[in-house]
């Protein structure tokens, strides 16, 4: 018996170890898993922050690449109006040289412009203001000098002409090449900005995914320490599971040695209680308990 009483008290003491196991392994369990859900978490933002930047990227390259693309586009603008006031030049020289040959051999000093507006001044005057007769026929003689000098002067018109075409067509394709130069740097310095940031953004990249790698690291072995604190658990349950079996078994084994004892004693005392009730002598209470026992088996 005293045997039996030390199997169940080692029983009992190893079922308190092994909850007290579980209790601290369910602890360790959860901040294992909370430490394994805080490095996916990390994983997961790094991961988040290289879509961004990736998208990021993506749009600036875009960007860039169309401001490049507008570069080019305006350099040949540039390049092929340099050309053309090139080429305007050389003509410009050339009607210049015929103008001034044509003015030397026609003795023309002035704009014939000039000269028209001149006569439409004098004859404006003539027409409006009082004067003298004198006066009159002097202004007269004047108009008819000037027109004598624009009736010459229309003998090179074409030339003149050409020449302030020419002279108005290079200052347009300055104005169109100063304005493209001016675009094309504009343009050149937003490519660049946009370059620059995306490269800035690309530097991001190398210590993002270090990050992540090292995230991924770190949910994995947490993970893997989490698989391993279930299995332990596991098993502490399976044993403990296999104590409380056995102290089962031991508390059923008390129990039937206990009602044992119980019939042997109620075995022994019984012809006292038939003796005592034959002479009709009190019984105690152990022989009350006895007869009572008796009276239930004959009843059974």
């Amino acid at each position: 018996m005293s045997e039996e009483k030390n199997n169940r008290k080692d029983l009992i003491k190893n079922l308190n170890k092994c909850r007290k196991e579980i209790t601290e392994l369910r602890t360790t369990l959860n901040q294992l898993d909370n430490q394994k859900e805080e490095w996916f978490k990390k994983k997961e933002d790094a991961n988040n922050k290289l879509s961004e930047i990736f998208k990021k990227v993506k749009e600036l390259k875009q960007s860039r690449n169309s401001l490049t693309s507008k570069v080019k586009q305006l350099k040949d603008v540039r390049e092929k109006n340099n050309k053309l006031i090139k080429e305007k030049i050389s003509q410009i020289k050339k009607t210049n040289q015929e103008k001034k040959d044509a003015f030397s051999k026609f003795n023309i000093k002035e704009d014939p412009s000039r000269i028209k507006d001149y006569i439409e001044k004098l004859e404006t005057k003539i027409e409006t203001e009082v004067m003298s007769f004198d006066k009159e026929q002097k202004l007269m003689k004047e108009i008819k000098l000037k027109k004598k000098q624009l009736n010459q002067t229309e003998k090179v018109s074409e030339v003149w002409k050409k020449s302030n075409s020419l002279s108005k067509e290079i200052d347009q394709l300055k104005k169109q090449a100063d304005e493209a130069h001016k675009n094309i740097k504009n343009h050149a310095n937003e490519s660049q900005k946009k370059h620059e940031e995306m490269l800035e953004l690309l530097k991001q990249v190398d210590e993002l995914k270090k990050q992540e790698e090292e995230a991924y690291k770190k949910f994995f072995e947490f993970k893997k320490k989490v698989a391993d604190s279930n299995d332990e658990l596991k098993k502490k349950l399976v044993e403990i599971n296999e104590i409380n079996k056995e102290l089962g078994v031991s508390a059923q084994e008390s129990k039937k040695q206990k009602h044992e004892k119980q019939e042997k004693i109620i075995k022994e005392k019984q012809g006292d209680v038939e003796e005592k009730l034959k002479n009709r002598k009190k019984l105690t209470t152990e022989d009350l308990l006895v007869f009572q026992r008796m009276n239930e088996k004959d009843k059974n």
